[in-house]
């Protein structure tokens, strides 16, 4: 495992990239997504190839990866964020300049099938990234103030964020009980799956493990938890965190187990410290989460509690 890197903060006027190494996006989404970073008073500079579609993808493979190399290479730019998710990241994972991630690290930025490549990063190059809001799937559409607020609080202060705490004040549901110290690993399950017992998935090993998805319904989950499981890489976390689950319950009236039932079967044994709720995902309201940062997470009888306890900007 390489150093640990953290990318330098953000400050007004800086250079942000962006790209789209997943799905096109529609234009009219970047093009008001890219107004509202600087109408914040940051200079935007557009991936190469950010307008070519190649099926369900947004251009090459090649034209992908060289989009975001470009950025890791070029000086003048401070942060990447990624335009929408989708479809095709881990089949950038063997072309990336992990190298050049190292000698300039900076912040990135994307959620969904982003999980891929910021998973890689961590593994490769060390750097701590965001699963957080995109251009033009969240910025373009107007971003809610809650995410809005958490996003750039944590990627603009050199200071470590402290507690996540839910939209208005609700607690989480404790899955089991217990208090645990490591670093944060995880974000979009079904594509999590593709790279688990590749050299591209870092070591779970005492990690907080955080988790959500969209449009997977539950047995789908199920089939991903067996896996893991098969895998031992369960047995090896050191906390778990649920997060959002959007649209994954199947149509009315289909049978189905809750997902109280999948904590209960593979959660629970693992008797580690483990929750329900984070507001973290495919919703509208959501935090930001640093792959890589060091956090704390305390569960008991009486409350549950998640501190991110190390600051992810220098």
């Amino acid at each position: 495992m390489p150093k640990i890197l953290k990318p330098p903060r953000l400050r007004k006027g800086d250079v942000i990239g962006v790209i789209a190494p997943a799905s096109p996006m529609k234009p009219e989404l970047l093009e008001s997504g890219v107004r509202y970073l600087e109408g914040l008073g940051y200079s935007v500079k557009l991936g190469k190839h950010i307008f070519k579609t190649h099926g369900y993808l947004a251009g090459t493979d090649k034209e992908r990866a060289q989009d975001l190399n470009s950025m890791f290479r070029d000086r003048r730019v401070h942060a990447i964020i990624c335009a929408r998710g989708g479809y095709g990241t881990p089949r950038l994972l063997p072309l990336l300049d992990y190298e050049a991630m190292q000698q300039h690290p900076k912040i990135f930025v994307g959620y969904s099938d982003l999980t891929a490549i910021q998973l890689a990063m961590f593994k490769h190059a060390g750097l701590i990234t965001f699963s957080g809001p995109m251009v033009a799937a969240d910025m373009g559409r107007g971003i809610a103030p809650f995410t809005e607020e958490n996003f750039w609080r944590m990627i603009t202060n050199a200071l470590p964020f402290g507690e996540v705490q839910r939209p208005n004040g609700e607690s989480y549901a404790a899955i089991a009980k217990g208090k645990v110290a490591g670093r944060l690993i995880g974000g979009c399950l079904s594509l999590i799956a593709p790279i688990a017992g590749t050299r591209h998935l870092p070591a779970l090993d005492n990690k907080i493990f955080f988790v959500e998805d969209v449009g997977e319904v539950v047995y789908r989950w199920d089939r991903f938890f067996s896996q893991f499981r098969e895998l031992g890489l369960l047995q090896r976390i050191g906390g778990f965190l649920l997060g959002q689950t959007t649209d994954c319950l199947p149509p009315e009236g289909d049978p189905t187990l809750t997902f109280d039932d999948l904590m209960r079967d593979f959660i629970k044994p693992l008797k580690i410290p483990a929750l329900m709720g984070l507001d973290y995902g495919h919703g509208r309201v959501k935090h930001t989460m640093p792959i890589g940062a060091r956090a704390e997470l305390e569960v008991s009888t009486r409350n549950a509690r998640l501190t991110i306890t190390e600051a992810a900007v220098s």
